[in-house]
């Protein structure tokens, strides 16, 4: 039986694209992007514990495999596809990737139907940024960053590189003064990460939250689970999303 088989399988399209989304639960509504390879059983599993948590889940599928366990050559051959495609920036510095403005329309779309004060959206790895780009949109009151990988941290300045625009880093400059923190996870030793947790520091002020765990994992959420970093992602979509006044 498929993993996502409680899940409700439709589709989101805007900004001239179109991919798959599965979604489940009630309560506020929480986006969920995954990471290479793709909609693995350990995305899914952290899918379902916010869906146990009280939020409804929306997990899109933008790319490689889904609900079944990865081969193990599917990440070198998903990567390469990803510095090709229009949809990522896995290079290029002072860009927002194309696929904000999809995940932008869908965090719109998940709020109308899901209420709440908002959407949260939790990016991992090389969508680490996006929860980032999707809180252009003041609908994304709860943004996740979960260990940022792009631009690929090969140069300095692209280690340090948040994925955005200078007007989108304005925008999240100022939603962030006014009052919508960012959450940010890592591992401390996982140099993918490159100096990013630095420039947000330093641009965002308190107002970014920076989790850094101990160890040389990279996958805080999934294949290198961490339960401080489950606690305190949880934790915050439950303060900005489930206990607001």
């Amino acid at each position: 039986m498929s993993l996502l088989s409680g899940w409700h399988r439709g589709e989101h399209a805007a900004e001239g694209f179109a991919y798959p989304t599965y979604t489940r639960g009630s309560g506020p509504g929480v986006i969920v992007v995954h990471e290479s390879p793709g909609l693995t059983p350990e995305v899914i599993e952290i899918g379902q514990h916010l869906v146990g948590s009280g939020f409804t889940v929306v997990m899109p599928h933008l790319f490689g495999s889904s609900h079944g366990p990865p081969r193990a050559w599917e990440a070198a051959r998903v990567v390469p596809r990803l510095c090709v495609t229009r949809e990522f920036t896995l290079f290029a510095t002072g860009r927002t990737a194309p696929l904000a403005g999809w995940l932008r329309s869908l965090a719109r779309s998940l709020h109308a139907t899901a209420g709440g004060p908002g959407v949260g959206v939790l990016g991992m790895c090389v969508t680490g940024g996006f929860a980032l780009a999707a809180m252009v949109d003041p609908v994304v009151v709860a943004p996740v960053v979960a260990q940022p990988a792009t631009p690929l941290p090969l140069t300095p300045a692209r280690a340090a590189d948040v994925n955005l625009t200078p007007g989108d880093l304005a925008t999240v400059r100022r939603r962030v003064a006014d009052g919508c923190p960012v959450l940010g996870v890592r591992y401390h030793a996982d140099w993918v990460t490159g100096t990013r947790f630095e420039t947000l520091r330093r641009e965002l002020g308190d107002g970014f939250i920076a989790v850094e765990l101990d160890g040389r994992g990279h996958a805080t959420l999934t294949d290198h689970r961490h339960p401080e970093a489950v606690e305190r992602v949880t934790g915050f979509l439950r303060r900005r999303l489930l206990e607001v006044d």
